[in-house]
């Protein structure tokens, strides 16, 4: 807990926000921007407004801020028609937020999306903003957007994403201490898995523990995938919605931990349980997927471009018979659980010291899905310090 408001669960001290708040506006000043508009509904990929300001978006509800070039920040979120209220001094420590503007609007009643749109319109103009940046337009609703430039036609809009990511990216030291406490929790997390699970209860059992497990330590939100699944068919990670399936003696059961934690920050880990003894065809394969990590790990060398990192790590796929990446398996998190860089052909970022990245490599056919997946701190000298503690290796439950 970083701030005295005792009603919030997990936030970055004042003086982080600060920090982020003088470095984007050096940057807004260097572009021309008066404001920033930002919008998120969801706190697994719509992180930006958390990092501006301690507030997560969630549950599909549009959550939007104005950021001024000076000044506080006024957010817009659901409740009653006209409603504008002055933050109190406690979430305005806690949040920066000076001004709580609402309006009764739902993504699931198109005729309410443009309501959001016209507070965000009428702080625009209050502000006198004539150039606008726009921060991660894609998790904007289509209506929102829309109408925001079109009622707006003197003003100028960019887009201001790139402006942001590459401050977002780079974890300072207190971020980065945060980072390391979710990790923990994660490590808690699969521990307590380990002495739970067993044959006869389902998987949603399993990961429903998990997920307790995570939230009595704190954690708010994120995701647990796992499925389970007899020797020779694949246990790959499976959606609450599919896992419904039994746990019996000899099973291979792959589980997922990707949940968020001190300062709202996301970390994942996962590992393969396997009820009895691993097959020399898992072993071998998990030895496969080790190997790639590590290799993986070796190329995260502040400087290199993301695109190389990529074409270097498939070549050594290929080297090894196995199958080249085309979805993501290297990637940036923080308030996401997927954010930039991406190690891809498409991403233009360099890799640089202090990004927090996720190295998950897997093999995924009929008869096996293996995997290991955990968290690494970029360095300036040496290899990337991992930021998880639970061993890298088959968990056998007897």
């Amino acid at each position: 807990m970083t701030t005295t408001d005792t009603r919030y669960l997990n936030t970055v001290s004042p003086t982080e926000l600060e920090r982020r708040w003088a470095l984007v506006r050096s940057h807004m000043r260097a572009a021309g921007l008066d404001a920033l508009v930002v919008q998120n509904s969801s706190d697994w990929v719509g992180g930006h407004i958390r990092w501006f300001s301690n507030e997560p978006a969630t549950n599909g509800y549009p959550s939007t801020l104005v950021f001024a070039a000076a000044g506080g920040m006024t957010r817009i979120e659901q409740g009653p028609f006209g409603n504008v209220r002055e933050t109190r001094d406690e979430q305005r420590a806690a949040t920066g937020i000076t001004r709580v503007r609402t309006t009764p609007s739902y993504p699931s009643v198109g005729y309410t999306g443009t309501y959001d749109a016209d507070l965000a319109i009428d702080e625009l103009r209050l502000i006198g903003a004539r150039r606008v940046g726009l921060v991660a337009p894609a998790a904007m609703y289509y209506s929102f957007g829309n109408r925001l430039i079109a009622a707006l036609p003197g003003a100028e809009f960019e887009d201001a994403t790139d402006m942001v990511d590459l401050l977002k990216a780079r974890k300072s030291p207190e971020e980065q201490s945060l980072i390391r406490r979710v990790a923990t929790m994660q490590d808690q997390v699969m521990r307590a898995v380990a002495a739970f699970i067993k044959p006869g209860l389902r998987d949603f059992e399993v990961a429903a523990y998990a997920q307790y497990v995570g939230q009595q330590l704190g954690s708010e939100q994120g995701i647990f995938l796992c499925s389970s699944a007899p020797p020779g068919r694949a246990a790959s990670f499976q959606p609450r919605s599919r896992q419904g399936r039994r746990i019996e003696r000899g099973d291979t059961f792959s589980l997922l931990v990707e949940n968020n934690g001190a300062g709202g920050f996301y970390t994942e880990l996962s590992r393969i349980f396997v009820l009895g003894k691993p097959s020399p065809a898992l072993r071998a394969a998990h030895a496969e997927v080790l190997e790639a990590q590590r290799f993986a790990l070796g190329l995260l060398v502040p400087g290199t471009p993301c695109r190389e990192i990529f074409a270097r790590h498939n070549a050594y796929l290929r080297e090894r018979g196995l199958a080249e990446e085309r979805r993501l398996s290297i990637h940036g998190m923080g308030y996401d659980m997927v954010e930039r860089p991406l190690i891809r052909d498409d991403e233009d970022m360099l890799l640089a010291e202090d990004m927090v990245i996720v190295v998950h490599p897997g093999i995924l056919n009929e008869a096996m899905f293996v995997h290991n997946t955990e968290v690494y701190l970029v360095t300036q000298d040496g290899p990337p310090e991992c930021l998880h503690a639970t061993p890298r290796e088959l968990i056998e439950i007897s």
